[in-house]
C-alpha cells in the first residue's frame, strides 16, 4: 500500500506544470549529509509519519454477494491510515526554492483525492477514494520544527501532504447457508400431578 501511495505521488508532482521535467523527484530523508550530496534540482517527497485515523473506524460489516445476491461473505470495513509527506524543494536559490513551492502548492489543492488513474493495485481494490489535503495545520502532538530536529537538518519551507488511505484488514468470515424452510415447532402441556388433563399448569398463574 505505502509503495503504491509513492508511486501515485510521484507521479502526480512529476507531472505537475510547474515542476520542470530535469528536477528530479526522490523520497529520501532530507538529512545533513543527503543534502550535501545533492547536485541537481530535487522535490523531495519524504514520508515521516503513519498513523491511523481512528475517527473514520467503521463499525460493522461489508458484505459480499454472488450472482444471485446471496450473502457469501462478511469481512469489517476498511482502516483509514494517514501517510504524511514532508514535501521540500533543493535547488541553488532559495527564490527557485520557493517557486517551486508555489507551484506544488496550487497545483495539489484542486484535488481532493487521488486521480482515478493513479489508483493501482490495492488502492484499487478497496473500492474507496484516497483522500489528500495540502498545508494543513499539523496535530497537536506534533510540530514541524521536531521532525527537522530529529533529521538533523535546519528548518526549511515545505508542504504537509497527507494522503488518507483505506486499507483491508484481510479478514473474512464465510456466511452459513440461506434458508430453504420455514419456521417449524412442537409443543406439549406440561400436566401438575393430581390435576386432570382439563387443566394444564400455565407458568406464573397461581392455584
Amino acid at each position: 500500500m505505502i509503495a503504491e501511495v509513492d508511486q501515485a505521488l510521484g507521479e502526480l508532482v512529476r507531472e505537475i506544470p510547474g515542476v520542470p521535467k530535469d528536477v528530479d523527484v526522490v523520497f529520501d530523508a532530507p538529512t545533513k549529509d543527503w543534502a550535501a550530496r545533492r547536485n541537481a534540482p530535487t522535490v523531495n517527497l519524504y514520508l515521516y509519519d503513519i498513523r491511523e485515523d481512528l475517527r473514520r473506524r467503521e463499525r460493522g460489516f461489508v458484505e459480499s454477494r454472488d450472482d444471485r445476491g446471496i450473502v457469501v461473505s462478511r469481512a469489517p470495513g476498511p482502516r483509514f491510515f494517514k501517510l504524511s509527506y514532508l514535501v521540500t524543494a533543493w535547488t541553488q536559490r532559495p527564490e527557485d526554492e520557493h517557486r517551486l513551492l508555489d507551484g506544488l502548492l496550487r497545483a495539489l489543492l484542486p484535488y481532493d483525492a487521488l486521480p482515478a488513474e493513479l489508483m493501482t493495485g490495492t488502492l484499487n481494490d478497496v473500492g474507496r477514494p484516497v483522500a489528500v489535503t495540502v498545508a494543513l495545520p499539523p496535530p497537536e502532538d506534533r510540530a514541524f520544527a521536531d521532525v527537522w530536529s530529529s533529521l538533523g537538518g535546519e528548518l526549511k519551507p515545505s508542504l504537509d501532504v497527507v494522503i488518507t488511505v483505506p486499507m483491508a484488514t484481510g479478514v473474512v468470515y464465510a456466511a452459513g447457508p440461506p434458508v430453504s424452510a420455514g419456521v417449524s415447532g412442537q409443543f406439549s402441556n406440561l400436566l401438575v400431578p393430581g390435576m386432570g388433563e382439563d387443566r394444564a399448569h400455565r407458568p406464573g398463574e397461581r392455584r
